[in-house]
């Protein structure tokens, strides 16, 4: 099985799961914070939404810019960003199914304008950063539900709120 292989399987999965915490996101409260220097709701979520396929497509290349991050966009909308997620699970499975074995080894440099971030297997950043990444702030939104009062879904295993192991 290719690398690629195995990461698709790995994104496919989480999409599933990323979807169930994405669905819970009010759409009343995207402009909140749980602290003045923290996200809100709807960069958060949009973030999380379009991670897949914006890392993705930064590891398409040899060497990638890292994007600026200041004016972070926010979902307008809780009804845009399960669209989003969508569009951006398809961009990125578009992209590892075009990489073989030597593409998924092969050095991706990370740069800050001029300055190497990183130079690492391209294997190594998706799982890094398309992947793990994702998964950190998929548990950050399930802390900002928990403090908005809305059900946790099922994640890894039970929530306080949901249990995929009883009836």
């Amino acid at each position: 099985m290719l690398m690629s292989e195995v990461l698709l399987q790995e994104l496919e999965q989480e999409a599933r799961t990323t979807r169930r915490v994405l669905e819970r996101v009010p759409g009343a409260h995207l402009a909140w914070k749980p602290h003045e220097k923290s996200r809100s709701l709807g960069q958060l979520a949009l973030h999380i939404a379009t991670v897949p396929g914006g890392v993705a497509t930064l590891a398409s290349t040899p060497v990638a810019q890292v994007p600026h991050l200041e004016n972070e966009p926010t979902a307008s909308s809780a009804a845009e960003l399960l669209p989003a997620l969508d569009e951006s699970i398809a961009k990125a499975r578009g992209i590892l199914q075009g990489l073989d074995d030597a593409s998924m080894q092969a050095t991706l440099r990370i740069m800050a304008g001029d300055r190497e971030l990183m130079s690492i297997p391209r294997a190594g950043f998706l799982r890094a950063i398309m992947l793990n990444h994702w998964y950190h702030h998929r548990g950050q939104l399930s802390v900002y539900l928990r403090e908005l009062n809305v059900p946790v879904p099922s994640i890894y295993g039970p929530s306080a709120d949901e249990n995929p192991f009883t009836g």
